[in-house]
């Protein structure tokens, strides 16, 4: 498509899209939303600038290819089934782990956020592989 006002609008629907789905992958765990909506809206993030250019333009500018991403994706999946076999002894048992921040209690980072985190890459990556 060739419409200026879409070209210039794209730079700031893109940047917004992708702060909401980094919003939604983080508050996923406990609330609606998590790694598949995340990813949804980071896709269409790049299928919106494939809309205002050209697809082919967003495919040269990626630094990483949509199958990498959902090859990546999965080893985080199936990383984050393996610390529940081996410390509590049954699958996709979640295990928590906290990281110490200064004056606070620490954040507690588990299995699950990182079950999320792969889901997210997997559906950016067949998203963009589906949409380009």
């Amino acid at each position: 498509m060739n419409s200026v006002i879409l070209q210039i609008a794209s730079g700031y629907v893109r940047t917004l899209l992708v702060i909401f789905s980094v919003i939604m992958l983080i508050r996923g765990h406990n609330l609606p939303g998590g790694g598949f909506i995340g990813g949804l809206l980071a896709g269409l993030s790049l299928a919106y600038k494939g809309f205002a250019f050209t697809p082919s333009l967003v495919e040269k500018q990626m630094k990483i290819r949509p199958e990498y991403l959902m090859v990546s994706g999965l080893l985080l999946v199936f990383a984050s089934l393996l610390p529940g076999l081996f410390l509590e002894g049954t699958l996709m048992q979640g295990i928590w782990f906290t990281i110490p921040f200064p004056f606070t209690e620490g954040y507690k980072f588990g299995t699950p956020f990182l079950f999320d985190i792969g889901v997210y890459f997997v559906v950016i990556g067949v998203t963009v592989l589906f949409l380009l």
